[in-house]
């Protein structure tokens, strides 16, 4: 921290620049990171309790109940009421074959679901690849801007070079210590995204397959 504060003294408004855009990246990061968490440990303990619960009931009105007690995100919810909505007379939506419309309403569903889930995975993304490079952008303008002052000031040795150089090195951990926890997030809310995907798919298929059965019955 001492040698932070230092290079911000004798910075120049680019390096200065820098640091601030490091620590906007910073906090952007870890916000998304804890928001995402909680909405993934909850969508997840949603779609655990929520389907099988919907499974268990008699018929679709006890199922639809026993989703929205238990699917408190709305992830699995959205999914039935696309599937048991009906289409506008004289669209085009209400035009083709009930098995496609069923398909292509539960795909916009899902999709508009993981869209949600998948909120903020672009940024961690782009924060775990600029800002490295952000920070060594940052020790390469200090190495130069601390050179070209004691340049100004008389002769160079290795002693006067040492510690500026030193404080410019900061920057390229700061940009480390911003990129990692962003990559190891985006990996890791990657994969919880994934798990929650496929469970979702499984369970349009079989509300798809008992939708038509139940149509074919009838």
């Amino acid at each position: 921290m001492t040698g932070f504060a230092e290079l911000w003294q004798v910075g120049d408004a680019v390096t200065r620049s820098v640091a601030l855009l490091l620590l906007l990246m910073s906090v952007s990061a870890w916000v998304v990171i804890l928001w995402k968490g909680w909405l993934l440990a909850r969508a997840r303990r949603s779609i655990a309790r929520a389907v099988p619960a919907f499974w268990s009931a008699a018929n679709l009105e006890e199922g639809r109940a026993a989703l929205q007690n238990f699917d408190q995100d709305d992830v699995v919810l959205p999914l039935l009421d696309a599937a048991t909505a009906s289409a506008a007379s004289n669209t085009l939506e209400a035009s083709g074959r009930r098995e496609s419309r069923l398909t292509r309403r539960l795909r916009d569903a899902l999709h508009a679901v993981l869209q949600r889930l998948q909120f903020g995975q672009v940024l961690l993304a782009s924060i775990g690849s600029v800002a490295p490079f952000v920070g060594l952008f940052g020790t390469v303008w200090g190495i130069y801007h601390a050179l070209v002052t004691m340049t100004a000031g008389g002769s160079l040795s290795i002693e006067k070079i040492a510690g500026p150089v030193g404080e410019a090195l900061i920057m390229t951990a700061a940009g480390l210590a911003v990129a990692i926890p962003a990559v190891l997030a985006y990996n890791i809310f990657g994969k919880r995204i994934g798990v929650c995907e496929a469970e979702l798919e499984g369970f349009a298929h079989d509300l798809r397959e008992m939708l038509d059965s139940t149509e074919a019955t009838q």
